[in-house]
């Protein structure tokens, strides 16, 4: 069972778009610098919205931007990415953006991006498309991921050598959003701080009869959790993320299966996933006393509904 909806779909119309990229930064290095100058020769406007880095990044920053006439704005605190990525969204529409382009900032996208998002936009009329996003960490694979019984799983090879492929969500970064879609979707759930705000969108716009998209004509270099580790019988490598983000995925995930917008299938899929989640980093991963805490906070905080920045 699909998540898919019998509504009418929302389609975008063929026009010359006004875009914004809104870049989110927290703690950034060298490789920001990299995306925001690369950013700059794709887009019309690209703006970065940082969470709380020091003067001295910050500073980095506000050179870099002054290079590329790219805008820098300091949130003086982490907001978490959904509330900075809501930040950029809505100055890109009150500036009459046709589209908005979210990065986060260990991505690297190729000069001609941008321009192959438009065309697949264009050609499929998903109101969303993302590249073909590869993990940058040792032993890392490929981030598309597809609509299957029990909830998101990575393509097959077979299905990545078409040029589009329909997903089950997209990864914000590296995610081109027509504008007008914002109206009828909504923006970023900044009450889920950090993780599983892009999917909780995308299950909205699908829910809403929107299309997404993913093309395989250009590649993004990305990295997703702080390393990765191979598990014994699983042919996929695991994500390894820092202690704090233990808490906010294993609540977020609780808030996500509790907010009607899975079915039966994806909410079993994805409480199987929690459980082994849990287990992995109370057995496998490094300083696991400390992650028991966070796990046990966000396991009780998902039930009782507490959200924002823990």
């Amino acid at each position: 069972m699909s998540q898919k909806t019998g509504r009418k779909q929302l389609t975008v119309a063929k026009k010359t778009p006004q875009i914004w990229a809104v870049v989110i930064t927290y703690h950034p290095d060298w490789l920001t610098h990299e995306l925001v100058q690369a950013l700059c020769k794709q887009v019309g406007t690209c703006v970065v919205v940082d969470n709380g880095s020091n003067a001295q990044e910050c500073a980095a920053l506000h050179a870099t931007a002054d290079n590329c006439g790219a805008h820098v704005l300091e949130l003086h605190e982490n907001m978490g990415i959904a509330y900075a990525q809501n930040i950029g969204i809505e100055m890109a529409l009150r500036a009459g953006a046709t589209h908005v382009l979210l990065s986060d900032q260990d991505s690297l996208p190729e000069p001609d991006m941008v321009a192959k998002l438009c065309e697949a936009m264009d050609d499929t009329g998903a109101i969303a498309v993302g590249p073909y996003i590869r993990d940058e960490n040792d032993g890392g694979d490929e981030l598309v991921y597809m609509d299957r019984t029990w909830g998101p799983r990575r393509a097959t090879p077979a299905e990545l050598t078409k040029r589009y492929v329909e997903p089950a969500f997209l990864l914000a970064s590296g995610c081109l959003i027509d504008a007008r879609c914002f109206e009828t979707v909504g923006t970023m759930k900044s009450e889920y701080f950090i993780d599983h705000v892009d999917l909780e969108w995308c299950l909205r716009a699908r829910a809403a009869g929107g299309k997404l998209a993913v093309t395989t004509a250009t590649t993004l270099a990305h990295s997703l959790g702080d390393r990765t580790a191979t598990v014994p019988f699983r042919a996929q490598p695991v994500h390894v993320h820092s202690p704090i983000r233990n808490y906010y995925l294993t609540r977020n995930t609780i808030l996500l299966c509790k907010s009607g917008l899975l079915n039966k299938h994806w909410i079993a899929g994805y409480m199987l996933w929690l459980i082994k989640y849990v287990g992995f980093n109370l057995v496998c991963a490094p300083q696991r006393r400390k992650r028991a805490v966070f796990i046990g906070r966000g396991l009780i905080h998902g039930v009782f509904n507490r959200t924002g920045k823990y």
